[in-house]
């Protein structure tokens, strides 16, 4: 694609990379048979190929109109398309560029400034999200519906976390931000099932949101301090040599694996980045490679657990490119996984856009709980606490994250 984007642009990091994008471009279209919100919308400006020619738009410095936000915070940045994408476009690159354009160019409206100034206040802070939960969660039945809706029931703290053990492997497990205050059981299934392969997983204390809340608001300053505070405070053990800094929500394993790309421009954290997005693992991938060890644990018990249909988030499949080892884990496990049909589309979570788009967001989440239903599981599993949370706040099926199913299993 031809591109004559602004010289004042074209001289920023930013610029450079969104021109390479764009000239990879081909206008093809095969990206729109597979964006979520095409599919809902049937706009051209909904889809991809669509955002992509506002976005170049923007860039060569036509003036930007409520219209153009309008397409683009409808984006999902589930990264679909760039899984279809025979070019290897990669639009949401493209698309963090375009979005802080049009941020700096035409100020929202003070309503929503508010809305997604709370949003990056409260949700990348627990000392704030804690407790705002636990608030809302004891006045839910006087909250209007659709506020009582974000508010999943309180989930057990399940089993400690494994004593330390002299293991000679060592690796990080990133908290997290809303994680701990939603779903606290989770890490800490991830370290007793980590603690039977001789794995010691640990969290730093020093460490904090992962950055994505704050990058995807377009609060990139902030977000970038967030990714500086993370790699200070995990490079000491990076130094003594941590096998692996491992996120157990696939959106934040995105997000750090994205700190190389961010940060490149960073003369002082540029090559500290780049280390930590090559350390960064989804748990999927530690137990893949350690298949050997878990399957005769998961063997210990014969029993069928019964049907589950697995939700692989956009982060996951999308995102860290991971599709189908966690399937064979969970049928390890003895569960019999149901099909879902179009299981590549977002079930409308994708971070804060359930609470910014919640119509298209609850439409998306419809979509996905039938397709999860239609093969009659007793429970559904994923590997992300925003698609967790989202998928139970519609649902009486049972949503759990899938390494607590796999800890169960070798318990």
């Amino acid at each position: 694609m031809d591109t004559k984007l602004t010289a004042e642009l074209r001289a920023t990091h930013a610029g450079q990379i969104a021109e390479e994008i764009l000239r990879k471009c081909v206008h093809c279209g095969f990206c729109t048979a597979t964006c979520p919100t095409y599919q809902l919308l049937g706009d051209e400006l909904d889809g991809p190929r669509g955002r992509i020619y506002l976005i170049k738009q923007v860039l060569e410095g036509k003036a930007v109109t409520e219209k153009t936000r309008t397409h683009l915070d409808r984006c999902l940045t589930c990264r679909s398309c760039e899984t279809t994408c025979p070019s290897g476009v990669k639009y949401s690159h493209l698309l963090d560029v375009g979005r802080a354009v049009v941020e700096a160019k035409l100020p929202r409206r003070l309503a929503d400034r508010e809305t997604r100034a709370l949003l990056r206040t409260v949700l990348p802070n627990p000392a704030l999200f804690g407790p705002a939960i636990a608030v809302g969660r004891a006045v839910r039945p006087l909250l209007p519906t659709a506020l009582a809706d974000k508010l999943p029931p309180a989930q057990p703290a399940g089993a400690p976390w494994p004593k330390p053990a002299a293991h000679g492997r060592r690796m990080l497990a990133l908290a997290g931000c809303v994680q701990p205050s939603l779903a606290p059981n989770i890490n800490a299934a991830t370290a007793r099932v980590f603690d039977k392969l001789g794995i010691e997983l640990f969290e730093e204390a020093k460490a904090g949101c992962c950055g994505a809340v704050r990058f995807h608001l377009n609060d990139h300053e902030t977000a970038k301090n967030d990714m500086r505070r993370n790699i200070d405070a995990w490079w000491p053990h990076v130094e003594a040599g941590v096998e692996a800094i491992v996120a157990t929500a696939s959106g934040c394993g995105v997000q750090i694996r994205d700190y190389a790309h961010i940060l490149a421009d960073d003369t002082v954290y540029a090559e500290k980045a780049a280390k930590i997005s090559a350390l960064c693992r989804d748990p999927s991938e530690i137990l893949a490679g350690e298949k050997a060890a878990l399957l005769p644990l998961l063997a210990r018990h014969t029993e069928k657990r019964g049907k589950l249909a697995f939700h692989s988030p956009c982060t996951l499949q999308h995102g860290l490119q991971i599709r189908g080892s966690i399937e064979v884990l969970l049928q390890a496990a003895g569960y019999e996984l149901t099909p879902v049909a179009d299981s590549h589309l977002c079930c409308g979570s994708a971070g804060t856009y359930s609470v910014l788009q919640p119509e298209l967001a609850n439409k998306l989440r419809t979509n996905k709980l039938a397709a999860l239903n239609a093969g009659g599981p007793a429970l559904a599993a994923t590997a992300n606490i925003g698609c967790l949370t989202h998928l139970q706040a519609g649902s009486t099926l049972p949503v759990r994250h899938w390494i607590e199913l796999i800890d169960e299993a070798t318990a």
